[in-house]
């Protein structure tokens, strides 16, 4: 939208992968859309992790394969151009992949 002034459905995506980082760092991803740019795979692996949510236990392996999963997929998500971003419906099948889907759904459900 900043450099389109169009809303597109890809706005929605960018604000979808905006919000998913905001929830797993605990806060605005300021810093890391700024340094998305440069970062290799590895390096934004280490970044990613440096930048968890600090408030919240470190996550067992099960669950950081599915943080890290979210995570890459919310990094696709905010591509600075909108047409190299994925699909909402390309985002919901991503979430929707049978192990993804069963860990958020059972995390979810102990909460209540």
């Amino acid at each position: 939208l900043a450099y389109t002034m169009r809303v597109t459905e890809k706005c929605d995506v960018y604000s979808f992968g905006v919000l998913a980082l905001e929830i797993i760092m605990g806060r605005h991803p300021r810093e890391l859309l700024s340094s998305l740019v440069i970062l290799t795979e590895q390096e934004f692996g280490v970044k990613l992790w440096e930048m968890l949510d600090q408030r919240i236990p470190a996550p067992g392996d099960q669950e950081a394969e599915i943080v890290a999963t979210v995570a890459k997929l919310a990094v696709t998500c905010i591509d600075m151009n909108p047409e190299s971003r994925p699909t909402m419906r390309a985002v919901s099948q991503h979430l929707s992949v049978p192990s993804t889907k069963h860990y958020l759904f059972k995390a979810f459900t102990e909460k209540i």
